[in-house]
């Protein structure tokens, strides 16, 4: 069950600054053609049969020594001449812009510290591997969404060491027994599964009002 507690008249900045602690889950919803396109195909995950809400995870590692906050994520990265697809490190003023993120949430799961470490630990190893961004396992999940049956199975489009982002903070919280989806098969889960996972957290939700909307 979550607790939830809606957050009004706050910027993406202010909102994060405030809420992103290390080890918690941060929801993101994107304004790029794909973020709908994911927030579609979600629909066959919500008991309303709505467009998912979220359509990115990942996981915040906290303030580091430069004075910033940072997160952990499995994304495509695409710059001009740069482009990154996989587990990757970045600072959480990516997340800054409303226009490009007019939703946030995060999730607090109240993880013990030796439980973050754990979780912070693995997301450093896997972007220090390089572990890849999976579109295959997404295409494959998104699809699964259909036929509620397979999402306790394995993802037949799965491949070793990639992931794609909510399937990579599954990955993570493993290796401190946290299972955010039971019954669910972890390259099987999205970002709408989680905001709604069963496991006891509280979710900081950011609400605009009508005046705060870009």
């Amino acid at each position: 069950m979550s607790n939830f507690v809606q957050i009004t008249g706050k910027s993406n900045q202010e909102f994060l600054r405030t809420y992103a602690g290390a080890g918690r889950v941060g929801l993101a919803c994107g304004s790029y053609q794909v973020d709908k396109l994911i927030r579609k195909a979600q629909k066959h995950a919500t008991p309303d049969k709505q467009w998912g809400l979220w359509s990115h995870a990942l996981i915040f590692q906290g303030e580091r020594a430069d004075g910033h906050h940072w997160v952990i994520e499995s994304d495509l990265d695409i710059h001009r001449n740069h482009v990154r697809l996989g587990a990757q490190e970045n600072r959480i003023s990516k997340y800054y812009d409303e226009t490009l993120f007019p939703s946030l949430a995060v999730l607090d799961f109240g993880l013990e510290q030796t439980q973050v470490a754990a979780v912070v630990s693995e997301g450093l190893e896997m972007s220090a591997g390089r572990a890849r961004y999976s579109i295959a396992e997404l295409i494959g999940t998104l699809v699964g969404l259909r036929i509620p049956s397979r999402r306790s199975k394995p993802n037949l489009l799965s491949k070793d060491n990639a992931f794609y982002c909510s399937a990579f903070v599954q990955h993570l919280f493993s290796k401190c027994g946290v299972h955010l989806v039971p019954g669910v098969e972890a390259k099987r889960n999205t970002p709408e599964d989680l905001f709604r996972s069963p496991v006891p957290h509280v979710t900081y939700l950011l609400e605009r009002t009508s005046g705060d909307k870009p």
